[in-house]
């Protein structure tokens, strides 16, 4: 078994969001992404399929030329290799779910 928290040990970063990966399972790892307002996530794809959800907080998801408003409890789920980009409207807790071949490298290289 393994446990961990969305909301414990929460430190925002005052010039871009702060990536934690909390826990790593046979099959994915669960990353935490913590956005203060008007930070981003600039343009990327993930090399296997993602799924993106909105824990606290409201995000600007774009995807397809189009902008998805996110917010708290949304969901979304996307193929690997699908360019898109998040941008915080209201401080934000997003859990982001990774295949476990998938880097936390990669994650940090976006928001770097």
């Amino acid at each position: 078994m393994i446990t961990s928290s969305l909301t414990t040990n929460l430190n925002y970063k005052e010039n871009k969001p702060a990536i934690t990966l909390l826990m790593e399972t046979d099959a994915t790892k669960e990353i935490r992404i913590v956005f203060k307002k008007n930070q981003e996530m600039k343009e990327h794809t993930a090399p296997k399929p993602i799924v993106v959800e909105i824990f606290e907080g409201e995000i600007n998801f774009g995807i397809y030329e189009k902008e998805m408003h996110l917010k708290k409890g949304d969901l979304i789920a996307l193929e690997a290799n699908v360019p898109h980009n998040l941008i915080c409207i209201k401080d934000a807790i997003v859990r982001l779910t990774i295949a476990k071949s998938d880097s936390i490298t990669r994650v940090n290289k976006v928001v770097s």
